[in-house]
């Protein structure tokens, strides 16, 4: 057999070499920043929110990672923070992780106060986020805009749709207990006058701090009142507080909402057949016909994590990176590029089909879920329901 050359042999290493480098470049991870809340008063909601972006992170990893537009693959790595639910941690993180981290991308932190504190940090590096856990009218309103919302529960929209909800189960009379925090006083803000254009009749109306440990004295007033429905203004760590105290003081109302916590899994568990019919903000379910991926992430959910995800803030986490996703493929990671194909583009997601019109999405109808038999029921509207509303039946 004819020997190589010397000049081939070097050429043939060069070769080599240079497709063993091309290789590795190939493989170099994508680099996702986020904070979330490991600790604080969000800390409840926290795993809602990063098993999502696990489950993710593997299954893009598994297919070989996330996808460029020239068909190359690479793998998937996250850079996270502890925000201990501070707004202001948040700022400096999401700074970092743009300046010294030098990530490529970005995922969303835990709540509507750290999407409205990062708004601007967004803005100043023009790196786009799409969001996920947060709503504001407020938010809604950033231009030209690098941050998105995919959910439909706008304090707005919501307002109206339910007290259109409220209005088609015969509620007359209604007591609001909101908790201080910006998603839930702005919703009331809009919840208020939309109920006094239904006709339904506010009976009692307080506020009280997120870090409150007794709903007692509010909880008496809403019992000696006896509304027909209980909307409660919460966040996770006071909606086990609300409804372990509304059980306790036997609140009798038929239409009982509780705004945030009730679709975590854990809020089931811990409360057994009691919030058998609590209503809930949740625009999702695994199985609406019309959103055929929906079940998929469920069941993976479940088998990778041994519970339910939260029908609101898993769902809305998992869709913000199939946002992420799709955006990546079509453009790569430019971040101008990338803020200009969210903008624009349309998206295919476990809730149905997402676009977006500024920062909201104008796609995904405005619902609410409500829990029947240990399950999650998505109730309303009558388009997309699983299920039909029945009234609570005590706890």
């Amino acid at each position: 057999m004819k020997r190589p050359t010397r000049l081939a042999s070097a050429a043939l290493a060069t070769a080599i070499a240079l497709t063993a480098a091309g290789a590795a470049i190939a493989q170099d991870p994508i680099t996702i920043g986020y904070s979330i809340a490991r600790t604080g008063i969000y800390a409840a909601a926290a795993p809602s929110q990063e098993n999502p972006y696990k489950l993710w992170q593997t299954q893009v990893n598994a297919e070989g990672g996330l996808e460029l537009p020239d068909g190359v693959r690479r793998p998937v790595e996250f850079v996270s923070y502890d925000d201990q639910s501070n707004p202001a941690n948040t700022v400096r993180i999401y700074e970092k992780l743009i300046t010294q981290d030098e990530v490529d991308l970005l995922a969303a932190p835990w709540g509507t106060p750290m999407h409205l504190a990062l708004a601007p940090v967004l803005q100043r590096f023009k790196m786009p986020m799409v969001g996920n856990t947060a709503a504001s009218v407020q938010l809604r309103n950033v231009a030209p805009g690098y941050i998105w919302f995919p959910t439909s529960a706008i304090p707005d929209t919501m307002g109206a749709e339910l007290a259109k909800m409220m209005q088609a189960e015969g509620v007359q009379s209604v007591a609001l207990l909101a908790n201080e925090l910006p998603y839930s006083q702005e919703f009331r803000s809009f919840l208020i006058p939309a109920l006094e254009e239904a006709g339904i009749e506010v009976m009692v109306d307080e506020s009280y701090p997120p870090d409150i440990k007794d709903m007692t004295s509010m909880l008496v007033e809403v019992r000696d009142a006896a509304p027909d429905a209980v909307v409660a203004m919460t966040y996770p760590s006071d909606a086990f507080l609300f409804a372990g105290q509304a059980k306790e003081l036997g609140i009798e109302a038929p239409f009982v909402m509780s705004l945030i916590g009730p679709t975590i899994d854990a809020y089931r568990k811990a409360n057994g057949t009691a919030v058998n019919g609590v209503v809930s903000s949740a625009h999702w379910s695994p199985e609406a016909v019309d959103w055929p991926k929906g079940q998929a992430f469920f069941d993976a959910y479940v088998e990778a994590f041994g519970e339910e995800p939260d029908a609101l803030d898993s769902a809305l986490a998992y869709m913000s990176l199939e946002i992420l996703q799709q955006a990546v493929a079509e453009v790569g990671l430019d971040p101008e590029a990338l803020r200009e194909e969210i903008a624009s583009g349309t998206f295919d997601t476990i809730n149905g089909e997402v676009r977006f019109d500024g920062v909201q999405n104008v796609v995904t109808p405005t619902g609410f879920v409500q829990i029947q038999d240990g399950k999650i029921e998505l109730v309303w509207p009558e388009a997309v329901k699983t299920a039909d509303y029945a009234p609570k039946q005590g706890w």
